[in-house]
């Protein structure tokens, strides 16, 4: 949140105010088609200048950054949010895994 308060105070000299959260959210997007762009360029069907592993490392960690400034602006906990839906998604995961018979197994298409 530090690095959010530096990028208010330029935007506040520069616009009179700082991002909305709809503001905010375009930027988060923009940066989405960039890391979608650096992932084809690590994959080398996307020709960039520079080093695409290196911006690719940037890029996702400035993206968790949005997500994080995202969240406080709503007023979201997000390590309480994450804890809480990944216990969730890892739950149903076990039990899908337990209802789905192994592959190859009778009764089943091989």
């Amino acid at each position: 949140m530090e690095v959010r308060a530096l990028y208010e105070i330029l935007e506040n000299r520069i616009n009179g105010e700082v991002w909305t959260t709809n503001e905010l959210m375009l930027g988060f997007s923009n940066d989405i088609g960039t890391v979608a762009r650096l992932l084809l360029a690590h994959s080398g069907t996307w020709d960039i200048d520079g080093d695409a592993g290196a911006e690719l490392e940037h890029k996702l960690a400035e993206s968790i950054w949005w997500v994080i400034v995202i969240a406080e602006r709503l007023g979201i906990d997000i390590a309480t949010s994450f804890t809480t839906t990944m216990n969730s998604i890892e739950s149903g995961l076990r039990g899908a895994i337990e209802a789905a018979p192994p592959s190859g197994a009778p009764g089943t298409a091989a």
